[in-house]
């Protein structure tokens, strides 16, 4: 119940990267990619 007393605890370890969603993300902005190039090929570009 003192409220001066000094409590010592340890320090909560830092989270780890999680390099396999940096992984999911790249390869999901390139299909993406390659998604948006087929759309604008076969429904806005003119024909040639």
């Amino acid at each position: 119940m003192n409220d001066n007393v000094i409590k010592f605890r340890k320090p909560t370890p830092p989270k780890q990267p999680r390099p396999g969603l940096r992984k999911l993300l790249a390869g999901l902005a390139v299909v993406a990619f390659f998604a948006l190039v087929w759309g604008y090929f076969a429904f806005l570009a003119p024909p040639a």
